[in-house]
C-alpha cells in the first residue's frame, strides 16, 4: 500500500496481495495489544487509511476489469463492494474511538474478522480468475495506474460516497484532498513509514 512499492513487473494481484499482507500485519500487531494505547489508536488510524486507500483503489481500476473479463463479473463485483461498503461503516464507527472505550476492542474484532475473510475470498477467487482471464500487460498498466492513483484517494472512510465509476473517479481525489489536508493538521500517521518516522 506504500507508495514505495516497486509495480515494475509486479501486475496487480501482485500489488493487491502486498497491501493484503500489509494489512495482515497491522492486524497481528493490534491482536499483540502491547504498547501505548496512543500507539495502538495511531496504529488504527493507519490500518483505517491503508484498507480506505486500497478498497477506492479496487473500486476505480480493478472491479470494472473483473465486471468486463469475468462472465459472472457484475455479481462478484457487487458482492465485494457490498463487503466494502459493510467494512467502510465498521471503519467510521472505529475512527473516533480511544482504544480505552468499551466499544473499540469489539469493534475492532468485528472489522478484523470481517477483513480476514474478504481477503482471503479475493485471493481464493477473485484474484486467479483475474489472471487467467485478463493479459498479463494489462494487469501490469493497471498495478501501475492504481499504484499513482493512490496517493490522491481518500484515507478516511465515506461511506456515503459512491463506489461504482464514474462517480466514485470524479469524487474520489477531491474526498482525498480533503482527508490529506485534514491528516497533515492532525499530524495522523496514513502509512506505517509515517508511523514508524515518529517512533525514531
Amino acid at each position: 500500500m506504500s507508495n514505495a512499492q516497486a509495480t515494475t513487473g509486479q501486475d496487480v494481484v501482485d500489488v493487491l496481495t502486498a497491501d493484503h499482507h500489509e494489512v495482515e500485519a497491522i492486524f497481528v500487531e493490534l491482536e499483540a495489544r502491547q504498547g501505548t494505547a496512543e500507539h495502538r489508536r495511531r496504529l488504527v488510524d493507519v490500518l483505517i487509511a491503508e484498507l480506505v486507500r486500497h478498497a477506492v483503489a479496487e473500486e476505480m481500476y480493478v472491479y470494472p476489469t473483473a465486471r468486463r473479463a469475468l462472465p459472472d463479473g457484475d455479481q462478484i463485483v457487487e458482492h465485494e463492494i457490498a463487503e466494502h461498503a459493510a467494512a467502510e461503516r465498521t471503519l467510521k464507527e472505529l475512527e473516533p474511538l480511544d482504544p480505552s472505550e468499551a466499544r473499540f476492542e469489539p469493534l475492532l474484532s468485528h472489522l478484523t474478522k470481517s477483513i480476514r475473510h474478504h481477503l482471503k475470498e479475493e485471493e481464493a477467487e477473485l484474484f486467479p480468475r483475474l489472471r487467467a482471464a485478463v493479459a498479463r500487460e494489462e494487469l501490469v498498466e493497471l498495478a501501475d495506474r492504481m499504484q499513482a492513483a493512490k496517493r490522491h484517494l481518500p484515507t478516511r472512510p465515506h461511506p456515503g460516497t459512491p463506489d461504482h465509476p464514474p462517480a466514485n473517479r470524479l469524487l474520489n481525489p477531491g474526498a482525498g484532498l480533503v482527508d490529506r489536508i485534514r491528516d497533515a493538521l492532525s499530524g495522523r500517521p496514513t502509512t506505517m513509514a509515517e508511523l514508524h518516522g515518529e517512533q525514531d
